[in-house]
């Protein structure tokens, strides 16, 4: 493998560990009823603790990647003097941050109750926006600057919002079909697709943003980052599709056609999920190229 492949895997990686621990974490600590929290939070940990140390992992894979890039190759990763040369740019700086906050959500771990799922939740979104801070995110200066990172942020969230959250729902879903908590399933999933109309929303609008920041309009030539943000933007836009097609078809049909239109609304589901991982591969894709 090369070490752009390698580092291309090791940002997919990443962005995936961390805004399934964000969207698991928001869904446990924010949109559960509080006598269903608990519950929830056991039941999704397994996600959560996978989440947390594969973050950790990649992020220290992805600065290992970075020293290779920045030196001849694999054999310069080990290198401790290049390590140090990567640590005192604008990417090294804001990735010791990164490690840290990685290793503290690791640490939360250790809590309980209540005070770790919002510890857990307050580093993974730290984290999340810190990643506003590297790339081409952070090609501007000055105010411009200022605003493209800002943007950058809401780009996130939103979308850690969106795609974090799917793998919650379909466990949700599954809970839903049972009488144990079916109420409390039910209501987590409404409150998820309330805000998620907002994320959704966010996601398209930031994204156009960012786009137009990079490239400008109209775009001066039209090579393969903006060939990939066109697959990117097709994806998402099939991706809004199932979820308007979830929401609005399938839903509604729950008490008619029973186990039927549920089953369905779970593969959509995973579909939308595997989706998203695409979008996260193009945007490591992304990463790699110059804007044009």
């Amino acid at each position: 493998m090369s070490l752009t492949s390698f580092y291309i895997l090791c940002r997919w990686l990443h962005f995936g560990a961390l805004m399934s621990l964000v969207g698991a974490g928001i869904t446990t600590t924010l949109l559960a009823p509080g006598g269903y929290r608990a519950d929830l939070t056991r039941r999704l940990m397994p996600l959560i603790r996978v989440s947390i140390w594969l973050t950790l992992l990649s992020a220290i894979l992805l600065l290992a990647a970075q020293t290779g890039q920045m030196g001849d190759g694999w054999q310069d990763t080990l290198e401790g003097d290049i390590w140090l040369a990567v640590l005192q740019t604008q990417f090294g700086r804001v990735w010791q941050w990164q490690l840290v906050l990685a290793v503290f959500c690791c640490l939360a771990l250790y809590l309980r109750g209540r005070l770790r799922q919002q510890t857990v939740l307050l580093f993974a979104l730290l984290q999340l926006c810190g990643l506003a801070f590297t790339g081409h995110a952070a090609m501007l200066d000055g105010w411009s600057g200022v605003f493209q990172r800002a943007n950058q942020i809401v780009h996130l969230l939103s979308a850690a919002f969106w795609a974090g959250g799917l793998l919650p729902v379909v466990y949700l879903m599954r809970e839903a079909r049972g009488p144990q908590h079916r109420d409390d399933a039910i209501g987590t999933m409404m409150r998820f697709s309330r805000y998620g109309h907002l994320a959704v929303m966010l996601v398209v609008v930031s994204g156009v943003i960012n786009a137009l920041l990079l490239l400008g309009w109209p775009p001066a030539s039209f090579h393969l980052y903006s060939q990939l943000l066109v697959l990117k933007t097709l994806l998402v836009g099939v991706m809004m599709g199932i979820a308007l097609f979830n929401r609005y078809w399938l839903v509604p049909r729950f008490q008619h056609s029973g186990a039927g239109a549920q089953q369905q609304f779970i593969t959509s589901t995973l579909v939308e999920i595997a989706l998203a991982a695409a979008v996260l591969l193009v945007v490591g894709v992304f990463a790699t190229l110059e804007p044009a």
